[in-house]
């Protein structure tokens, strides 16, 4: 295997590569060439995500697996499902989208994950974790009924796995014998360290047609003799134990091969020929490394998760300006700073530490930090367990991952009316990894929740007292805050609060009111300024400042919501109802999110295609009052 330690600026020689238009072409290379093809795929991965930016570790982890399956498997007729897709690209570049990978991410360029709209070989479209064997153990169900005997193929990684649904699956598929497997990318040693000349040998047997058939002809002649048959059953077991941690795998009902070298690509190919001829559910369990090949990635798998474009050298004088925190670090301080305060506030977080910024707290206080890994369910509540013995949880989670965790939200936390703080990173469009990060239904989901207190801050400094606020009230409280930077107002060190359910009037003028929520106002001023309209920074979803906008409903003669969500049941929602209840008739132009899924592009340029930057906003605005 050839060993990299810098990305190629230029496209690199893969000739064997270049002949790979779909598996079919794959699956004409002799065995002893696909090595070489791994070489290949591997540098290109680095060339091409060089040029574009994107997930990077995960696919160089899975360069041989990738290969592996798509040269024994007949896809797309045997359906391959990729648990959240970060480690698809050799996917992609083996399924015929190989010139297309430097576009992905990009406005009009690949999805970011798999996506059937985009392939047929993107059977299931992913992006959140721990789905695939639900996905695929419907797939093979369906392929039952139709009479179709194949395997279906779910790849699901060691984090991915420690979710609840994952292990749903695995449950109902054992239960039901589906014609299934289920591969274990297990990157991180997570399950296993058991690597080595000895489990391989075993797994080979594990995996061979002699030790299939040897295992059911004995069952058939010991089922007469129970003692006898429980006796080798557990024997089998504990031999397996000395070598693999297959048991708990075979106890759910699937045949447990493994682990192996997830980057022999010889061995994989022929032991999945083995696995391909079993019938029922099976489990093959493969160790790879995360950034295998790029010595950098091997040395910081978490660095190098995603990378962002490689941009030539520029020439600069003076000393580069200073960057302005993001939201995320606004947050990671006020949590230390809190902390400080408070020896009673829990930081929790479901394997999200750096994404949230908790580093530092994670480091400051390890006693009360979390991580709860890929398990968003579990996070709130436990949280709300913590609640029930008088700590204060703050659970630092992502907008579209705290959708997973509605059910806990309302039953766990909320009608318990608990005292448990969401703390709610990357909300709105999030940019490249298009819908399925998209924050787009908090405001929603959220204020129909009795007892729920929901705030969106106008900037950096504002988030910071939002977070306080939250903290101190006495109940379930939610601040959502965007991906990246805010305007770079100056941020204090106090733990000031606001007072609750109150809006800010920041612009009186005439004819317009515009009342705008979190990330909208920013782009609401120059509206305002442009129109000579009145600007509220409404701070709170809810409680809504009912008095005020049923003030700004008497005088003015437009009145518009501006909001980063869903329009439907969002925040512009909440207005209606409140003129609505007062019984106060008013001309009202609710923007927001459109009722359909934006495509990945960067941020501002996705707000421009759904009407919400300055522009889009004004000519809103403009054509109701001219209609």
């Amino acid at each position: 295997m050839k060993v990299f330690d810098h990305i190629p600026k230029d496209r690199p020689l893969t000739p064997l590569l270049d002949r790979i238009d779909s598996p079919q072409d794959l699956k004409r290379l002799d065995l002893t060439q696909l090595p070489q093809l791994a070489d290949e795929l591997r540098e290109y991965l680095l060339y091409s995500v060089g040029r574009s930016g994107g997930h990077f570790g995960a696919g160089l982890g899975v360069v041989e697996l990738t290969i592996a399956l798509h040269y024994v498997y007949d896809t797309p007729e045997q359906k391959l499902v990729w648990d959240v897709g970060h480690q698809a690209y050799p996917h992609k570049v083996l399924t015929g989208r190989r010139d297309q990978l430097p576009t992905i991410r990009q406005e009009y360029g690949l999805h970011a994950f798999p996506h059937r709209d985009e392939s047929e070989f993107d059977t299931f479209g992913v992006g959140h974790s721990s789905t695939s064997i639900s996905a695929a153990l419907g797939m093979a169900i369906a392929d039952r009924l139709k009479g179709n005997t194949k395997q279906s193929i779910a790849v699901i990684g060691d984090g991915a796995l420690t979710a609840g649904m994952a292990f749903e699956a695995l449950n109902h598929a054992g239960h039901d014998g589906a014609n299934m497997l289920v591969v274990l990318n297990d990157n991180d040693m997570s399950i296993s360290e058991n690597v080595g000349a000895l489990n391989k040998a075993f797994s080979r047997v594990f995996s061979s047609k002699t030790y299939s058939h040897l295992r059911e002809n004995s069952k058939k002649v010991l089922k007469n003799l129970p003692p006898m048959l429980e006796f080798a059953r557990k024997a089998e077991e504990h031999m397996k134990g000395m070598v693999a941690p297959g048991t708990l795998f075979e106890e759910l009902g699937f045949n447990y091969v493994g682990p192996v070298d997830g980057h022999d690509v010889i061995d994989l190919v022929q032991t999945l020929r083995n696995i391909k001829t079993f019938k029922g559910p099976q489990f093959l369990h493969v160790a790879t490394q995360k950034g295998k090949g790029f010595i950098p990635a091997e040395n910081e798998p978490i660095k190098y998760h995603a990378i962002t474009k490689i941009e030539p050298q520029a020439l600069t004088t003076g000393s580069p300006a200073p960057s302005k925190p993001k939201y995320s670090n606004v947050f990671g301080q006020w949590l230390c700073d809190m902390a400080s305060q408070d020896e009673k506030l829990i930081g929790v977080t479901p394997a999200m530490r750096e994404g949230s910024d908790l580093v530092a707290f994670s480091a400051r206080f390890p006693d009360r930090y979390h991580d709860v890994a890929i398990a968003e369910q579990h996070a709130v509540t436990v949280a709300a367990g913590m609640a029930c013995e008088g700590l204060k949880p703050v659970v630092a989670i992502y907008s579209t991952f705290l959708q997973r965790a509605y059910d806990q939200v309302i039953h766990d936390v909320a009608l318990q009316n608990l005292d448990v703080t969401f703390a709610i990173d990357r909300a709105g469009l999030v940019g490249e990894d298009g819908p399925t990060h998209a924050g787009s239904f908090d405001y929603t989901y959220l204020r129909c929740v009795p007892n729920m207190v929901v705030m969106a801050p106008k900037d950096e400094a504002e988030c910071r007292a939002m977070l306080t606020t939250a903290y101190q009230y006495h109940g379930p409280a939610a601040v959502r805050y965007p991906r990246g930077t805010g305007p770079g107002v100056s941020i204090p060190t106090t733990l000031d609060t606001l007072a609750l359910g109150k809006a800010e009037i920041l612009r009186e003028g005439k004819q317009v009111a515009i009342l705008a929520f979190g990330s909208m106002v920013e782009p609401c001023r120059a509206v305002a300024e442009q129109l000579n309209a009145t600007l509220v920074n409404m701070r709170f979803i809810k409680p809504l400042d009912r008095a005020l906008v049923i003030q700004m409903a008497q005088q003015h003669e437009l009145l518009v919501t501006v909001e980063e969500n869903a329009i439907m049941g969002g925040a512009g929602s909440a207005v209606t109802e409140a003129l609505n209840d007062a019984g106060i008739p008013v001309n009202c132009l609710q923007l927001g999110l459109p009722d359909e899924y934006t495509n990945h592009a960067k941020p501002s340029r996705m707000l421009t295609q759904v009407g919400l930057d300055t522009n889009g906003i004004l000519h809103s605005i403009q054509q109701r009052l001219n209609s």
